[in-house]
């Protein structure tokens, strides 16, 4: 929920049983009504449990994707979030594509099998874009507000 209110959209929902694989996958423990990651368990304060962001067909097969965000300043930094990224495969089971201390942006722009580029914001004003090679996303160009930028 962190990044969606970030940018002023409502929370997002997937089934339990899906919600609960999808966090399993990225590697959260479930802690009473939340889901944690062991890096940022014990944190209290500025923390925000894990939170699902997006659920939708990211690359066009079909299938759903899926972000989920943890927050912290005592974890990540100035950024505050760390995301991950899990696609579901044609088995069922949720595979992590990408993790990173970072908010996420998908663009319109699009790698291998239809894969958007993402944006890694936080703060600056010159944020990398990622592209995805057809096994992982790989550095690609950097730009803000769109416009191509040097670090």
């Amino acid at each position: 929920m962190l990044i969606a209110s970030l940018i002023g959209l409502a929370a997002v929902t997937a089934p339990p049983a899906e919600s609960s694989a999808i966090f399993a996958a990225a590697g959260f423990v479930r802690r009473g009504a939340e889901w944690r990651t062991a890096d940022c368990a014990g944190m209290e304060g500025s923390y925000s449990p894990g939170s699902l962001d997006e659920y939708r067909d990211l690359n066009g097969d079909g299938r759903p994707e899926a972000v989920v965000s943890e927050s912290s300043a005592m974890c990540y930094g100035m950024t505050e979030t760390h995301f991950w990224l899990l696609s579901k495969q044609a088995t069922g089971a949720w595979k992590l594509i990408h993790s990173e201390t970072a908010v996420p942006e998908f663009l319109a722009t699009k790698g291998a099998g239809g894969w958007p580029d993402l944006e890694l914001g936080g703060p600056g004003f010159c944020f990398p874009v990622m592209r995805w090679n057809g096994k992982q996303y790989r550095p690609h160009r950097n730009e803000y507000e769109g416009k191509p930028c040097r670090p």
